[in-house]
């Protein structure tokens, strides 16, 4: 998952939904510079993280990539899912996703203070961008993953990764609704494993 399924498997805690953007900003061990809650969606986000890998879907839909690209496929699938997130978002939640996203960047902003360079950055654009918005349009995967590729320690043209993958569409759409279905199970629900800022431990066999 990407930033907007991190932000919905967070549940409604504004908190827990800032700690689950910040998994993408935020590494190493936690050591209390965060408020508790925020903590908690930061071991959330690793927590999904771990299981989104070993899913069977997930490793179904790795194998599609032909080999130049397969050592890449968990972020094209992470970006992916977003945009099947976003595109249908009304399946998976009642309030509407640019409500959802407008609130959340007001949440994020009350945080600015607390957040890491790179997330104020996030914080500061994002909102004029509709960023989290944008993954509806399915234009925007090559972007997101160009900029991706550009940030990683040596830069890759990964947009390139995504076109091959096109034909199997369909794939990806059955891949992601399992997946999410078995990413809400895992924790019985958005957040429900979390309580006093610290990540329960979750026996679930996927």
């Amino acid at each position: 998952m990407n930033y907007l399924g991190h932000l919905y498997l967070a549940g409604s805690d504004p908190d827990m939904q800032v700690g689950g953007l910040l998994g993408d900003f935020v590494k190493g061990p936690l050591r209390g510079d965060y408020p508790p809650r925020i903590e908690a969606g930061i071991q959330l986000h690793r927590h999904i993280d771990a299981l989104c890998d070993g899913l069977p879907a997930t490793r179904q839909l790795l194998e599609l990539f032909p080999a130049p690209w397969r050592r890449y496929g968990g972020i094209v699938i992470d970006v992916v899912f977003d945009h099947l997130l976003a595109r249908d978002w009304d399946d998976f939640h009642p309030q509407p996703l640019g409500d959802f996203c407008q609130t959340f960047y007001r949440t994020l902003a009350s945080h600015r203070e607390v957040l890491p360079e790179r997330a104020r950055a996030f914080c500061d654009r994002a909102p004029a961008l509709r960023w989290l918005e944008s993954y509806r349009d399915a234009e925007q995967i090559p972007r997101v993953l160009a900029h991706i590729g550009q940030r990683l320690r040596h830069a890759v043209p990964l947009e390139q990764a995504w076109p091959p993958m096109q034909p199997c569409a369909a794939t990806f759409e059955q891949g992601f609704r399992a997946s999410l279905a078995a990413l809400n199970q895992a924790i019985a629900g958005p957040a429900a494993g979390i309580t006093d800022g610290l990540c329960l431990d979750v026996a679930v066999r996927l």
